[in-house]
């Protein structure tokens, strides 16, 4: 028999996304805030990321290091972590059916926080063919098994991908002591800063082979080698005995399916307004989960924001007003929040299919235009986030039909 018990606000997922939004919740005197979350220890992705990058510029953090900042501040503001505990489905509008170690329970709160991220897509859903050896790893998998369980891994790898992660991934390889075969993306160029990708390729020695798809992995126990296929239609085979797929981020999002909120095309994510209120009354979406993914900033900062509103709703706030539905063109794939209301204030993030140079975004509502901006990056690329301000959302008319966001 389950046992049932209830909370003011439940946020599932201790990432940097949910810490976050927990620890202004308990700081701003919520009776009861408590996060969930299926790991054996909280902090999300970042305890695994033994790289710098996190916190700020005058105080720069390691991945674990961040974690554990963010875990002490949510303990601190009186919010109660539990880890080892999965929410299963939902029990009913804001309830949930949770198993841990003290068995199953029934959960349920005044609003709840869906903080669950997002993965990377392993070798099976990226449907590239072969044997089933030993050897393969997403950039998480590998992480996790040098950083967090120092495992050994193979002598020699093959990244398929050429991203920012891609290049975390490329250097967790070098830190367990093997060499790096290549980096391989189908693209016609790296998604990342010029300066990282010279730096790999001239002072590292990896060579980068652009154009290039992985179509088979070989060997019998452990891999041995991956086939590729350039755009030209030559192939090859590298050798090697590990290789790791990075990047293709998809959001970790059974529970808000499940629970039947609506979801949005693009991202593939629950579908929120700037409050990142969902289409449920009372649950609330932050952090990778709508937009994968984003660095540990901007989902703490999301974290942050929608608290503010859960707050509102806690009080018990007049509905917001209706929103309009916020859609882009081609090439861009997804912006999110992907609902717009007069006068939200979080920036909005989005990413294009195609580089484009000099890239200028135009916001127009049934052929008025809202907004015109030219970006800071010389080139928007595939996997790098672009970011769109959020002054222009006093213009929008919530009656007034979609608001679309075009690039050129």
């Amino acid at each position: 028999m389950r046992a049932a018990r209830e909370v003011d606000v439940l946020v599932v997922g201790a990432g940097p996304a949910g810490l976050a939004a927990a620890a202004r919740l308990a700081a701003a005197g919520v009776g009861r805030v408590e996060v969930l979350d299926r790991e054996q220890e909280a902090g999300g992705v970042p305890r695994h990321c033994a790289h710098g990058g996190y916190g700020t510029w005058l105080h720069p953090l390691t991945g674990p290091a961040y974690a554990r900042l963010l875990v002490t501040a949510a303990a601190r503001a009186g919010a109660v972590v539990r880890t080892g505990v999965t929410a299963l489905d939902w029990a009913g509008p804001l309830s949930l059916r949770t198993v841990g170690p003290h068995g199953p329970e029934t959960i349920g709160a005044r609003a709840v926080v869906l903080a669950t991220g997002a993965r990377e897509r392993p070798r099976a859903a990226r449907l590239v063919p072969g044997t089933r050896p030993a050897g393969v790893y997403t950039t998480g998998e590998l992480q996790q098994s040098v950083h967090l369980y120092r495992q050994r891994i193979g002598t020699r790898a093959v990244v398929v991908g050429a991203e920012d992660v891609s290049y975390r991934a490329a250097d967790t390889v070098r830190a367990a002591g093997a060499t790096i075969v290549a980096m391989t993306t189908d693209l016609p160029r790296a998604q990342t800063a010029p300066a990282r990708t010279l730096d790999t390729r001239l002072r590292r020695g990896v060579p980068l082979l652009t154009g290039t798809t992985v179509t088979e992995l070989v060997g019998h126990g452990r891999l041995s080698g991956v086939r590729v296929r350039h755009h030209d239609g030559r192939t090859a085979t590298l050798p090697c005995d590990t290789v790791v797929f990075t990047g293709d981020f998809v959001p970790d999002h059974e529970l808000a399916r499940r629970g039947g909120l609506t979801l949005d095309a693009g991202t593939r994510g629950p579908a929120v307004d700037g409050s990142l209120h969902t289409s449920r009354p009372g649950v609330f979406a932050v952090g990778s989960v709508l937009h994968p993914v984003e660095s540990a900033a901007t989902a703490a900062r999301e974290g942050v924001h929608t608290a503010g509103a859960v707050l509102e709703t806690l009080a018990g706030a007049e509905p917001r007003p209706d929103s309009a539905p916020l859609l882009v063109e081609r090439p861009l794939r997804w912006i999110a929040p992907n609902r717009v209301t007069p006068g939200d204030r979080l920036p909005y993030v989005l990413r294009t299919a195609t580089p484009l140079p000099r890239p200028v975004l135009r916001v127009t509502q049934s052929g008025r235009l809202l907004h015109r901006e030219r970006l800071w990056t010389p080139t928007a690329l595939p996997n790098r986030t672009l970011t769109l301000t959020a002054r222009w959302t006093g213009r929008v008319d919530p009656k007034g039909g979609p608001v679309r966001v075009t690039i050129s």
